[in-house]
């Protein structure tokens, strides 16, 4: 892996040397756009609508939108003046339990690898969270924008895990939230009783990404030349059409049966198989019986 930032954990009066690194990779297929006639590659420039003319980076600037067409731009001078925090520093706030953190605030994660000096405090740290089951809250400046973030442990190693602003954060304005919906106490148990026959430890191996191992086989097939061979969706039946008693105790059912099934094919296949020698030697033996008979 290669880093993408340097910098230090200030953490109290102590300083841990760091470098960051994605912790993540998007496996999704790219691709580029093409011209359909010819299969030349589209491109992209940057004109001004106004002398209509190629424009470099050098030359471009920031503008806020004020709407109706007005616009104010901003310089590089005027972001240096910004009160932006130190973007070498991983500044601790507080230490929360991980628990008191909404999921939904999570954005980016990445892995932080000490200096061969910062051996001794990254892992004083690290035992330090471990023992008090808490996460670091702190500031950090990634890209040029000002971070919240928090500090936790995975496999002996310290995430650093980007946070969404509160305010970033949009409210549910369904009308549904506040609606008085009735549930009937047997649709309620029948539900329940679902979710118990679902109910398992989460290993996130089990899953795949179906759709993209299709989309390269598809690219695949296209390079070798081979015929596409399409598959048809089964029809799914529209939710108002189903009732939702009936639809529970099937879920149910089928839940049940996949697990019994699931539960046979582990015990089948853990019973021991006989000796192939044992095997071989009855058979010898009765070979021998019939040719002494003769």
């Amino acid at each position: 892996m290669r880093s993408i930032w340097n910098g230090t954990i200030s953490f109290g009066l102590v300083s841990i040397a760091v470098k960051l690194y994605a912790a993540t990779e998007e496996k999704q297929i790219r691709f580029h756009q093409l011209h359909a006639v010819d299969g030349a590659r589209i491109r992209y420039r940057r004109t001004c609508v106004g002398c209509g003319e190629e424009v470099d980076y050098d030359h471009l600037a920031k503008g806020y939108d004020l709407g109706g067409g007005d616009m104010v731009m901003l310089s590089d001078d005027d972001f240096a003046g910004l009160p932006l925090a130190s973007t070498h520093t991983i500044e601790v706030l507080e230490f929360v339990p991980a628990a008191q953190i909404d999921p939904i605030l999570y954005a980016n994660v990445y892995y932080l690898e000490p200096a061969d000096t910062a051996m001794k405090p990254y892992v004083l740290l690290r035992e330090a969270l471990i023992r008090t089951n808490r996460v670091a809250v702190v500031k950090v400046a990634l890209r040029q924008r000002e971070q919240l973030a928090t500090l936790r442990v995975r496999g002996n190693v310290l995430l650093l895990n980007t946070m969404l602003w509160p305010d970033e954060v949009r409210e549910p304005a369904f009308g549904f939230v506040d609606a008085n919906v009735e549930t009937r106490p047997a649709e309620l148990a029948m539900a329940s009783s679902l979710v118990e026959s679902m109910a398992t430890d989460f290993d996130p191996g089990q899953f795949s990404d179906n759709y993209r191992t299709a989309l390269q086989a598809v690219i695949e097939a296209k390079i070798a030349g081979r015929e596409m061979i399409r598959t048809h969706n089964e029809a799914v039946v529209p939710a108002a059409a189903v009732d939702l008693m009936a639809a529970l105790r099937a879920s149910v059912e089928r839940a049940r049966a996949a697990r019994a099934e699931s539960t046979r094919t582990t015990t089948n296949n853990k019973q021991p198989k006989a000796p192939a020698k044992k095997a071989s030697r009855k058979k010898a033996t009765r070979k021998a019986k019939s040719a002494s008979s003769a």
